[in-house]
């Protein structure tokens, strides 16, 4: 007996209910964000979306009457044909069951859609990472706010308030109500002053006197209404900006698997800075013997064939830098990914390039040497550092800020980018 409760969500449970089945499924939700991330292109990572999830994972609940033996009533819903007491002739072929028939897009009818907003895609993805904070040098917070001014208000703060405007809005108020002016009531006072007492037309004039001082009782110099502030908005200052760098080798040595490794990578690094910076441009250079700026598709997914030199990359970046990202405006991230391979007469110059032009104007740079799971290697191997590893480890000693970190499996990705981003101590900070 299966017992399903199709009633609508009262009021103020569909929240509610969405947490619960959340709280119930988060396994297979997590394994499905981590796997539809994969298949995304780097700028739309973060997006949220519909995730698909097992129909065995998330299956209603039954009742099943224990025991087995005797005589059973079924209770068969939507029956037309028979009756109590009937018997049910035997299908035709044995009486096998049909199945399900397949979906053109290859996806079983059984599979259940679950969409998630954006924060709770991101909670999801980032949820076993510790995020530090990167900003540094020249931005703190997400954004650096500045005002600008905006018109003006009806309130605000004293020392805000807009004299000028305040004082036309007075007199444009006095002159549509006619206020008597000051020099029009001394006027009036003169002209009655020197006229003798028993004047006819001192009266007259007495009356039209106190009407006026009445009326400028009556409408004030300065009204409630004329008073006006200066206003401000508030807008984000363009320093809060980030642009993030990803450089790879895509010589013929770099693998499909070590280039997904790399796209995974820089994923997590993406998803990371959206949630710092809120404009986060991204810029590819993908580099053989010669290097060059392209679009993701390309970076991924061409082939190309050629040596290895890194330098030609570091060229490159340092090429857009100048261009388009000046570091006085713009906090530059960088992320580097290769099988470590490099002309051994090219060290020199990459580590220079490194050190005295890319390095003082990074935020941060990270180099990931991925390559072949360490389960293919044959018992006992001991891979040797790479020529690319050795140079860059020769920089580190020295103090440069730059991190390194090798991968060999997919699964090893959230523990590596946990490592290099992980909140210093006091200690290692008063190190530093």
């Amino acid at each position: 007996m299966h017992i399903v409760d199709r009633r609508l969500n009262p009021s103020g449970k569909n929240l509610a209910n969405r947490q619960r089945f959340m709280r119930r499924a988060k396994s297979q939700i997590r394994k499905a964000v981590h796997e539809s991330a994969g298949s995304r292109s780097i700028k739309d990572a973060d997006e949220g979306g519909e995730v698909v999830l097992p129909a065995q994972g998330v299956h209603e609940p039954s009742f099943r009457r224990s025991g087995t033996g005797g005589i059973r009533d079924h209770l068969l819903p939507g029956n037309k044909e028979y009756i109590a007491g009937d018997t049910i002739q035997r299908p035709p072929n044995g009486g096998g069951g049909s199945g399900s028939e397949g979906s053109p897009d290859g996806e079983g009818e059984d599979d259940f859609r679950f969409a998630l907003s954006r924060d709770e895609f991101v909670d999801l993805f980032l949820e076993d990472l510790e995020l530090p904070d990167l900003a540094k040098r020249r931005v703190v917070n997400t954004e650096a706010l500045v005002y600008h001014r905006a018109g003006y208000s009806v309130s605000g703060s004293p020392a805000n308030l807009a004299l000028n405007r305040t004082v036309r809005n007075s007199l444009s108020r006095r002159i549509a109500l006619r206020r008597p002016k000051p020099g029009e009531i001394q006027a009036l006072r003169d002209e009655i002053a020197a006229l003798e007492a028993d004047d006819p037309r001192r009266v007259a004039l007495e009356e039209e006197l106190a009407r006026k001082v009445r009326r400028t009782g009556v409408i004030p110099y300065i009204d409630p209404l004329d008073v006006r502030y200066r206003r401000f908005e508030s807008h984000p200052k363009p320093v809060a900006q980030a642009v993030m760098f990803c450089l790879m080798d895509v010589s013929g040595s770099m693998t499909e698997h070590m280039k997904d490794l790399a796209k995974r990578f820089y994923v997590l690094l993406y998803i990371f800075l959206k949630r710092r910076y809120k404009n986060v441009e991204v810029v590819f250079i993908r580099h053989t013997h010669q290097a060059s700026e392209v679009d993701e598709d390309t970076f991924f997914n061409s082939p190309e064939t050629g040596g290895t030199v890194v330098s030609t990359a570091l060229e490159e970046m340092q090429r857009v830098i100048d261009d388009r990202y000046s570091p006085d405006s713009w906090n530059i991230y960088a992320a580097q990914a290769s099988d470590g391979d490099n002309t051994a007469s090219d060290n020199d110059k990459t580590a220079a390039l490194l050190t005295k032009v890319l390095l003082p104007a990074c935020q941060y740079y990270a180099y990931l040497e991925v390559g072949r799971d360490s389960e293919h290697f044959p018992p006992g191997f001991i891979r040797r550092d790479s020529d690319l590893w050795q140079t860059y480890s020769t920089i580190i000693r020295n103090g440069a800020p730059m991190a390194m970190r090798k991968v060999g499996h997919r699964r090893d990705i959230y523990p590596v980018f946990r490592e290099l981003f992980a909140k210093k101590t006091g200690a290692e900070e008063a190190a530093e």
